[in-house]
């Protein structure tokens, strides 16, 4: 039985949309949560995939969380072995790292809903092939990383060139949260931290905006994830 590995860093930043594409096939699925202690593996099983979650946390603070290096050197070994990756906002800032790239501060963030543009490789890439070139998704970051070399772009937004990359031929790092539902928006807009940084960020970001925002964009956002995690599980 195929296994499935998931990295989870927060309580908050849960499986969403992935989860419901999880509970569709009989996988062998362990939620790693780091925030609880649970210890990451070393190396995985050549019948697994690994899925790294998002997170508060910079790549760069591996002082202040240990933890950072050691899914640094689990998803390092995963690439290196061509086992299916898929990373998720900080997932995807981590496998860039692991990869020889640089992750850094973007000049701005991009948090609630922003549009994505797929590149021409996209249109025949395994997972997203079909998918509109034009999609609205959910943001929440202000990292961002260098293209590591020999990884092909997927897609772009007008903020941050790198939102969606394919290393190898079976790991992709997806700067956007694909997996979010309507409910996680909003335990998100609710979490103390995440409120201190949209009230550092007023006139720019607007929480109520965000809201208003979400019962456009989400029924779509959903569909696509459906696909493209359930294309990336049979990988």
């Amino acid at each position: 039985m195929k296994e499935v590995i998931i990295i989870q860093q927060v309580p908050h930043e849960g499986l969403g949309v992935i989860g419901k594409e999880l509970r569709k096939n009989s996988f062998a699925t362990r939620i790693v949560k780091v925030y609880a202690g649970d210890t990451i593996p070393k190396k995985l099983s050549a019948d697994t995939s690994l899925i790294v979650m998002g997170g508060p946390m910079g790549v760069y603070e591996e002082t202040s969380y240990p933890f950072i290096k050691e899914e640094l050197a689990l998803i390092e070994d995963s690439l290196g072995r061509g086992l299916p990756v898929l990373g998720i906002c900080l997932g995807a800032q981590l496998m860039a790292r692991a990869a020889g790239a640089k992750v850094f501060k973007g000049s701005t963030k991009e948090i609630g809903w922003y549009k994505i543009t797929l590149t021409k490789e996209a249109e025949s890439d395994k997972l997203f092939t079909g998918l509109p070139r034009e999609q609205v998704v959910f943001q929440w970051h202000g990292d961002t990383f260098d293209l590591p070399t020999g990884a092909v772009r997927l897609a772009s937004s007008e903020l941050f060139p790198n939102q969606l990359i394919r290393i190898g031929a079976n790991s992709y790092g997806l700067q956007f949260h694909l997996e979010v539902t309507a409910g996680m928006i909003i335990e998100w807009l609710s979490e103390e931290e995440n409120l201190k940084e949209l009230e550092g960020l007023k006139g720019v970001i607007s929480h109520e905006n965000i809201i208003e925002a979400t019962p456009s964009y989400i029924d779509a956002l959903s569909r696509d994830g459906s696909s493209v995690f359930s294309r990336f599980l049979r990988l």
